[in-house]
Formats: C-alpha cells, sequence, structure tokens
C-alpha cells in the first residue's frame, strides 16, 4: 500500500517509461544487496507478532538485513502494474481495447513466477532462489528502457 500511495504521488509527474525504469533498478540493486549482503547484519524492525494471549500486536524483532532488502523491493514491484500497462498498450491505437483485454488475460506472471522460485528454491536453496526475482527485475529494467519502443508506426495512423 504504500508503495502505490508514494507510485500515485509520483506517477503523474513522470513517463511511465521513467518511472518503470526507475522502480526496477531499485528493485534490482534492493535484490542484489539481499543475495550479496552478510546474514550477520542484524536491523531492528516492527513487526506484526502474537501477543501472550494469543492476539496480534506490534513489536519490534532482530532480522538480517538481507530481510529488510527483501521487503522494501516489495515497495518498488507494487507501483510498476501501472507503467507496464500503458508502455504495453501505448501506441496501439483503435487496437487498445482489445489489446487491453488481451493483456489482463495473459496476466499470469504472478502465478508462474513464484512457483518458479519455488521449484528453484527446493532445488538449489532460498537465497538462490532470489536469483528468479533479479531476472524478472533486470528483464523489466531492459522493457523500461528499449523492449517497450513502438516498432508499428502504421498501427497509430489508422
Amino acid at each position: 500500500l504504500i508503495g502505490r500511495l508514494i507510485g500515485a504521488s509520483v506517477g503523474n509527474k513522470v513517463s511511465s517509461k521513467a518511472m518503470l525504469a526507475s522502480t526496477s533498478l531499485v528493485g534490482l540493486g534492493l535484490i542484489l544487496l539481499a543475495l550479496f549482503s552478510s546474514t550477520s547484519t542484524i536491523v531492528t524492525l516492527p513487526v506484526l507478532q502474537r501477543s501472550a494471549i494469543g492476539g496480534l500486536s506490534f513489536g519490534m524483532a532482530d532480522v538480517p538485513i538481507n530481510a529488510m532488502y527483501i521487503v522494501l523491493v516489495g515497495l518498488c514491484t507494487s507501483i510498476m502494474w501501472g507503467s507496464i500497462f500503458n508502455l504495453a498498450v501505448e501506441g496501439l491505437g483503435k487496437y487498445t481495447a482489445a489489446a487491453s483485454g488481451l493483456f489482463m488475460v495473459l496476466v499470469c506472471g504472478g502465478g508462474i513466477l513464484p512457483a518458479f522460485q519455488g521449484f528453484v528454491a527446493d532445488k538449489a536453496g532460498f537465497i538462490t532462489s532470489y536469483w528468479v526475482v533479479a531476472l524478472g527485475l533486470a528483464y523489466m529494467l531492459f522493457y523500461a528502457l528499449a523492449g517497450s519502443k513502438i516498432v508499428h508506426k502504421e498501427i497509430q495512423k489508422q
């Protein structure tokens, strides 16, 4: 929610391409920090925990800094969807409605990538599985910088 609020306040001031490129780059940097930082570095973070009487309450917990970096990636990924969608349908002219409908049907990365990351975690280990996230963020960075260019100029003229 915090990421989306930040994204909403910044989103109308910068282009979709700039938003996706910056969030992908920051997210990729955070994942790489999580992968290469020492697990012995501990930070104290606010957490939701079960109280002695069985209810939930806020408290503080010591966690490896790697975990904090991974949580912060969520701030980046939570605001990417709008930028991805805008870049995907940009320049489609009269085909925008059909393409956006198809785009909605084909949204499956949110189901496939976590399953694939789980498979990698089972085979190669928990930390190694975050390379799946790093590769996804690297692709989003590529898409923002080069992969989203309009290649069919004649569609815009129709």
